[in-house]
């Protein structure tokens, strides 16, 4: 299944990315529409997102990692361009962000990470708001090296 097109940015998109965002999913196609999972975060990882004026954080875990009784690498292979690497099953950062409005595009520059190759990299993603929904898509490599496109989708918290 392909990604849906995504709908244009609204004008008040600045706005409307302020707040706290749960994530709901985490799709990553191929071309042909084939699914990729990520081998670090799984299937359906848990993440919390939040946006306030000009700075950003972001968490990520795999579900079920409080309970693996061996401690899985410290850090995943190297990440696929435009993307970071994420630790034992885990992946937060904070830092800035540059929004463009009229072309739906954010460029968020990591000063902090877990993964300290992380620090200092700027990384470009489209972003949507739709209803109490926030839609991040991105370009960027699956594990064995195909180019996917990830699609995070988020419930607005707060």
């Amino acid at each position: 299944m392909r990604p849906e097109p995504l709908p244009p940015p609204s004008a008040s998109l600045a706005s409307e990315i302020l707040g706290a965002w749960w994530l709901l999913s985490r799709l990553d196609h191929d071309d042909g529409g084939n699914r990729h999972v990520c081998p670090i975060l799984g299937v359906e990882p848990l993440g919390f997102l939040s946006f306030a004026p000009k700075r950003f954080s972001a968490q990520f875990m795999r579900r079920g990692r409080e309970l693996e009784t061996e401690a899985p690498a410290s850090t995943a292979p190297l990440p696929g361009a435009n993307n970071t690497a994420a630790v034992g099953g885990y992946d937060a950062y904070f830092g800035t962000y540059e929004l463009d409005a009229t072309r739906g595009t954010v460029v968020v520059k990591l000063e902090a990470s877990l993964a300290p190759a992380n620090i200092g990299k700027t990384f470009l993603r489209e972003i949507r708001v739709v209803g109490d929904r926030l839609i991040i898509r991105l370009n960027t490599n699956a594990a064995d090296g195909t180019p996917i496109s990830r699609t995070l989708t988020f419930e607005r918290l707060a």
